[in-house]
């Protein structure tokens, strides 16, 4: 695809103040564009379909992540907003399609991650997790895409179906053991890719907070209730509220969000407050409300790590600061360090690698600018000179890695760079 105007006189900017900083200024080249370049597709429909990169299928949150570091370039470039816009559209009509998907194909071709899986699978699926930060992303991406151009196309009665449908899934999967239709067994060895109790999961109890099968890393849920993904929830509850007010002119629609926000939020401060023996009052990972609790983090978004990045508190909030230092400790079981790195890593990946994506993330919910900038070493010496990011890698041996094309790990390191050389760290 050819890159839009916008794109590329920032590319050529950003040539410029990185002119100091030779494999940083490649890096960034390669990365900042790298979702555009090679990971979408405009459809005749005026839809845009993004894939993840080496799987060939449309991830709904990979996507809005893919992408988000374009919108404040998207206001005055008619062909960005087409690109933008055109997501937001293609993933309100997957939602309308199935809310409890996580990842679809381009077109009805009856692909499949596991033709074996037993969760209603249709010919538009790739694979049907159900995963709470697969419906938050998209809110969140038509809610910054508007509040940033001031475009309102993209609010159509198809995204108005998919907000509804947004609001009506949380709200029944707050219930989840007594009303969710939701099942998923998968026939595997590996516990983390089915759903124990015939694929409904472990029992929870009523808290408040809705419930989610598998994490954003694309595992099980230990425990139905994750934290990080229900503060998601919170803040694009509140977007939706927004938007039915002011575009919609929807109050029912409005009061219901706002309700349902209220309810997940109380849960969480009622039961996804841990008092730590080390950190004292930290946000525990997960949990089933029945006073059994997952404390971790992992490398995906949401995470415990990604809270302000998900604008659920600051990143100065006194329990945020004490589970920030939970999870950059050895006390979080997927905590790791090596050689030449030391950060979040994950069990969706061999044990002991660390993850780009949690050293970007962690350096873009730092206040502290020395900080920032190691983890930019890091990032910058760990790329086993592909000119690109990664999933996992070893911290003793960046060049034992995963997943070569992974569009999402370079698109928030791009954001990182873009934010670095906003504050001069670069």
């Amino acid at each position: 695809m050819k890159l839009p105007a916008s794109i590329e006189r920032f590319l050529d900017e950003a040539d410029v103040r990185l002119a100091n900083h030779p494999k940083l200024k490649q890096l960034f080249r390669n990365c900042f564009p790298n979702t555009l370049e090679t990971t979408t597709k405009l459809l005749d429909d005026g839809t845009t379909f993004v894939f993840t990169g080496d799987i060939p299928a449309m991830w709904l949150r990979d996507s809005v992540e893919q992408v988000r570091h374009y919108i404040p370039f998207a206001k005055g470039d008619e062909e960005l907003q087409r690109i933008i816009g055109g997501l937001v559209k293609r993933q309100m009509f997957y939602i309308n399609i199935d809310p409890y998907t996580n990842a679809f194909n381009e077109t009805a071709n009856d692909k499949h991650y596991r033709d074996t899986d037993e969760c209603d699978l249709n010919p538009w699926m790739w694979e049907r997790k159900y995963e709470l930060d697969s419906l938050c992303f998209p809110v969140q991406l038509a809610y910054s895409f508007w509040r940033e151009t001031g475009n309102e196309t993209i609010f159509d009665e198809a995204s108005y179906q998919a907000l509804s449908r947004v609001v009506q899934v949380l709200k029944t999967e707050q219930r989840h053991m007594e009303q969710s239709p939701y099942r998923f067994v998968r026939q595997t060895h590996q516990e983390t890719e089915t759903l124990q109790n015939d694929g409904m999961g472990l029992p929870v109890n009523y808290t408040g907070m809705t419930w989610s099968g598998f994490r954003s890393s694309d595992d099980a849920c230990l425990f139905g209730y994750n934290i990080p993904a229900n503060m998601f929830a919170v803040v694009i509850l509140g977007h939706i509220r927004d938007i039915a007010k002011e575009v919609y002119k929807d109050e029912r629609l409005a009061e219901r969000a706002e309700k349902l926000r209220k309810e997940i939020d109380y849960g969480i401060r009622a039961y996804g407050i841990v008092n730590h023996p080390t950190y004292g009052k930290i946000y525990a990972y997960e949990t089933d409300g029945f006073g059994n609790y997952c404390l971790m983090d992992d490398a995906g978004t949401p995470g415990l790590m990604s809270i302000p990045y998900l604008g659920y508190v600051s990143a100065d909030d006194p329990i945020y600061q004490n589970t920030r230092r939970f999870a950059l400790s050895f006390d979080n079981p997927f905590y790791f360090e090596g050689k030449f790195a030391k950060g979040i890593g994950s069990p969706h990946t061999p044990g002991g690698y660390v993850w780009h994506m949690a050293l970007s993330m962690q350096a873009l919910t730092s206040n502290n600018d020395a900080e920032i900038k190691e983890l930019i070493d890091t990032l910058i010496a760990t790329d086993a000179d592909t000119g690109y990011m990664h999933e996992g890698f070893h911290p003793d041996n960046p060049a034992d890695f995963s997943r070569e094309w992974f569009a999402w790990s370079n698109s928030l390191f791009a954001a990182l760079i873009c934010k670095a050389m906003d504050k001069g760290l670069v």
